[in-house]
């Protein structure tokens, strides 16, 4: 009897069980999907969070137009300084696709900062200016395309190439909407990139054709607009690029920021004017379907109670642990905190910042939502104090030092005696001998991390095709009908 009811006992609270996540998972809201533009790709993207709020065709390849010039003045911010002076080649002026263009008319020998180059760049979409910038920081354009491609491979973009930094036609230049959201992320987080990018117009200095100078605005119709009765009136918008080739069709990156939160919209393969208001379309969406909650603020597991807290292979207590205080998820609105999944991840880049010991992120019905570095303050103190004494001893080193006269070489008690000039050859070849098989390990590792590196990126490609319903096979058709026809002009 008492066998009976135990049975029924577990049973009950088995389906009580069942009863409560089933509540749980119904009273979760839905992911909020009521929009859809008339371009044949675009996404909205949660600047702070990272969280793909919409997306139509997000990892298909598209030619970029000149959105590219996003980019492009990233790496220039990066690898340069503001007061740098550019020269204009004759190849930065004249050797551009046909029909192009050249709106300030510069000239071969024209100088300018790198300061005014970068307005030139974003406000005007200037493709004389991309090709002086390239040149001036990596010497050719080939140089700076390597740097270009490189540093997209940093951003975590798996699904794009480019071949020139202005965005004209080019077989070889392409990118996905869900990456350019991520390169635009990266710019938008440019204090440097932000605020030139942010300006509504701007003048430089003298050139051969503007004895005077020259002034210009902005392009992005949705930042200029400020009547509220414009059809192209969007709240907030603050920064962005356009793009228009034949081949690309008009493209579009808008930056856009409410109440303290920052959507990154990006239309590609759109037609003028549709894609401003697909932008504004997205933006708006995003604005009235989702919220962002601190992650600091409501998280719990890791940096309070009483027992030490496990991190991989190590044990924290709870006070010595806390979380990145401004990240944050974005979950639709109406949905709590708790509503979303959490993922402790310990094996980290080698990028992530000092004294982090693990990367929380979070999921809501497995769609990314967000993620918060979790530092250690007594890990993040060590770094600190070994820093501290790595300069100490460098000041030390560079420090003259001096040795007496009086010091001179001493014969061993057997009488051995080397020679300076024989001591400093065999020290000279026992470093030779180190210095190669150090050199013959590093390229080995090298090209190891290159080839798992390169397996991972085909496999998150592979990944992200399967979810949007696409084949590599499909993928790689797209891309080829999309880029074979090279003729086509950028206007913007």
């Amino acid at each position: 009897m008492n066998r009976k009811i135990k049975r029924i006992t577990c049973l009950i609270l088995a389906a009580a069980m069942s009863a409560a996540a089933s509540f749980s998972a119904f009273a979760r809201p839905e992911w909020p999907s009521d929009t859809g533009i008339m371009a044949e790709a675009g996404i909205v993207m949660d600047q702070d969070s990272g969280a793909v709020l919409f997306g139509q065709n997000i990892h298909l390849p598209f030619a970029p137009a000149s959105i590219t010039k996003l980019l492009t003045a990233l790496v220039v911010i990066e690898n340069s300084k503001l007061d740098d002076m550019v020269t204009f080649s004759q190849s930065a002026v004249y050797d551009v696709e046909s029909g192009s263009g050249n709106k300030l008319h510069m000239e071969t020998g024209d100088e300018l900062s790198v300061e005014d180059c970068l307005y030139m760049l974003l406000l005007l979409s200037s493709n004389q200016a991309a090709n002086a910038l390239a040149e001036h920081v990596a010497g050719s354009r080939e140089a700076f395309v390597e740097m270009m491609n490189d540093r997209i491979k940093e951003i975590g973009c798996t699904e794009s190439h480019f071949a020139n930094p202005s965005g004209l036609n080019d077989d070889n230049q392409y990118v996905s909407a869900y990456d350019m959201a991520l390169i635009a992320r990266e710019a938008f987080n440019n204090e440097t990139l932000l605020k030139i990018d942010s300006s509504k117009s701007y003048s430089i200095g003298a050139t051969a054709n503007n004895p005077n100078g020259a002034s210009f605005n902005m392009e992005h119709r949705l930042i200029m607009a400020e009547d509220t009765s414009s059809q192209y009136y969007c709240e907030g918008t603050m920064a962005g690029k356009t793009g228009y080739t034949s081949i690309a069709g008009n493209t579009l990156v808008t930056l856009t920021e409410r109440d303290g939160r920052r959507l990154i919209a990006v239309v590609l393969k759109g037609t003028q004017p549709q894609y401003y208001l697909d932008s504004k379309s997205l933006l708006e969406f995003g604005f009235a379907n989702f919220d962002n909650i601190n992650i600091a603020e409501h998280e719990t597991a890791y940096t309070t109670g009483e027992g030490p807290v496990q991190v991989g292979a190590k044990s924290y207590e709870p006070s010595d642990l806390y979380l990145d205080s401004v990240a944050v998820i974005t979950v639709p609105k109406g949905a709590a905190f708790s509503d979303a999944d959490r993922d402790l991840v310990t094996e980290l880049p080698k990028d992530h910042p000092k004294g982090a010991v693990a990367l929380v992120e979070y999921r809501y019905n497995e769609r990314k939502v967000g993620s918060a570095w979790l530092f250690s303050r007594s890990e993040l103190a060590e770094i600190e104090r070994q820093e501290q004494i790595a300069r100490s001893n460098a000041a030390q080193q560079e420090s003259p030092s001096e040795t007496p006269a009086s010091v001179q070489p001493q014969d061993s008690e057997k009488g051995f005696h080397m020679s300076l000039p024989t001591i400093l050859l065999t020290i000279a070849a026992v470093l030779a001998v180190v210095a190669a098989v150090g050199l013959g390990f590093y390229v080995w590792r090298e090209k190891k991390r290159e080839k798992e590196e390169l397996a991972r990126r085909r496999e998150r490609r592979r990944q992200r095709l399967r979810e949007s319903g696409v084949s590599e096979e499909e993928f790689e058709r797209l891309r080829r009908e999309r880029f074979g026809d090279r003729s086509g002009r950028d206007e913007r």
